[in-house]
């Protein structure tokens, strides 16, 4: 694929996206509500301040589940052609899943698989 080639698939996926933006706004209704503006809890009217300072241990909790959740993803295409590839699968994936462990080990001594 040429530098030509490249150019026109951006200019392509520019266009796609920007017109696809210059739509909705030409054929989208408005309308202007104040309800619009407020911050949405799952329908419960907020009560009080909406800005409130949230322990920083739940984005860590999340973070650290999306590592681990995500670990799954490269572990199933691993599964599926393990008897094909042989021992060198194997070798890549205790490196790998070692990898893990080791960033597993790294939170554990920060404190941040601790809840509260």
């Amino acid at each position: 694929m040429g530098a030509g080639s490249m150019i026109m698939l951006m200019i392509c996926g520019v266009a796609f996206a920007g017109g696809g933006i210059l739509l909705s706004r030409a054929l989208a209704t408005r309308s202007t509500n104040l309800a619009k503006g407020e911050a949405y809890e799952c329908g419960v009217p907020t009560i009080g301040k909406s800005w409130i300072q949230l322990n920083v241990g739940y984005y860590l909790f999340a973070l650290l589940f999306l590592i681990f959740d995500v670990e799954l993803v490269f572990l199933y295409p691993w599964a599926v052609v393990v008897k094909k590839v042989g021992w060198p699968a194997l070798i890549e994936i205790v490196i790998f899943l070692f990898i893990l462990f080791l960033g597993f080990l790294y939170a554990h001594r920060k404190g941040a698989l601790k809840w509260m």
